[in-house]
């Protein structure tokens, strides 16, 4: 989480909502996956439980006005207008938006989009970034060369600082590069445990296509997360770059039906390079979304609008929410970086 992430989610906590209400405009929020019981945080951290998931959503639809996704050009148009509008999303394409998500928020009249990376649709592949995860905590100890990574990777009982170097490590490869790394460090594990751990942690598994259909005949938009789950950032070559944002919207194209929306995977600052908006631009969508903390609003770039990601187990959501806008002053030094 970024500095100012931490400062207003402290602030949020401690101011009443009523006080700030005022300070609201419009705002898009996401979410992962839904899970009844989180087994491991270190792995299963893209995942809020069931009972806190459901305090949550009560919570939004008690203080916003929840539109769906093709509200969005007429909020931008006018954000004053719609000081409390705010935009649901969901990332990656989990399962467990079907199993259990979906039927929670069609029962509270939730509109929502969902974010699908399609390369892990279509072939049912697990996140790369959570697999590097596995092997971090569950590998033998000892000296591991991994083909790409800066240096040997040394597991000892310090496993968290580990996995949380190792990932840094391979978001600063070529995608195709940092495959191949977690395809050695896999081949590396037990496979008999490999089995076991992925059956375990069946949370990371990801939707298919006859799922995905579902959830659009249900009401829920279905938006591209890029084709292969990783950041369209400096790393990456332009061809790439715009195959990541091209594929997945022909794909869910031809599966599915329209596809307007885009999210970056990651997406904060350093995961979107000044190619990756305009392959995304390019490519035909009509808007794009970060992860950086803001409000919308009609100078933004439209296709790299700010969203806030939601926390497992929010303190003062409300207010929260309402104080994004100081976020804003951020994200238009972002976006004027990018643009170059």
């Amino acid at each position: 989480m970024s500095r100012f992430g931490q400062i207003a989610r402290g602030l949020g906590r401690m101011i009443p909502a009523g006080a700030v209400r005022p300070l609201g405009r419009p705002a898009a929020v996401f979410f992962h996956g839904v899970e009844d019981t989180t087994l491991d945080p270190r792995l299963q951290h893209n995942h809020h439980e069931t009972g806190d998931f459901l305090q949550i959503m009560q919570d939004l639809k008690a203080h916003f006005d929840v539109l769906p996704l093709d509200a969005l050009g007429d909020v931008l148009a006018a954000p004053d207008r719609h000081p409390r509008a705010l935009f649901l999303m969901s990332d990656d394409g989990y399962a467990n938006t079907l199993s259990a998500a979906a039927d929670l928020l069609e029962e509270l009249k939730l509109p929502w989009t969902l974010f699908v990376s399609t390369h892990h649709i279509d072939s049912g592949e697990h996140n790369p970034i959570f697999l590097a995860r596995l092997f971090a905590f569950f590998a033998p100890a000892g000296r591991y060369d991994i083909a790409y990574l800066p240096q040997p990777l040394v597991l000892d009982e310090q496993r968290d600082a580990i996995a949380d170097a190792l990932v840094w490590q391979l978001r600063a490869l070529d995608m195709v590069n940092a495959q191949t790394a977690v395809d050695a460090m896999l081949a590396r594990l037990d496979q008999a445990l490999l089995r076991d751990l992925l059956e375990r942690f069946s949370s990371e598994r990801f939707l298919n296509w006859d799922q995905v259909r579902e959830l659009a005949r249900r009401g829920v938009t279905i938006g591209a997360h890029a084709d292969r789950h990783w950041p369209l950032n400096e790393h990456q070559t332009p061809d790439m770059l715009r195959t990541q944002a091209a594929r997945p919207k022909a794909r869910i194209e031809a599966e599915v039906g329209p596809c307007r929306y885009f999210s970056y995977p990651f997406g904060n600052i350093g995961d979107i390079s000044s190619w990756a908006w305009q392959a995304v631009r390019d490519a035909g969508y009509a808007h794009a979304f970060t992860t950086l903390s803001g409000t919308l609003d009609a100078q933004a770039n439209p296709f790299l609008l700010p969203r806030y990601g939601l926390e497992q187990r929010p303190a003062n959501l409300t207010a929260l929410i309402s104080l994004l806008r100081a976020g804003n002053a951020r994200v238009g030094r972002f976006q004027r970086q990018l643009a170059g």
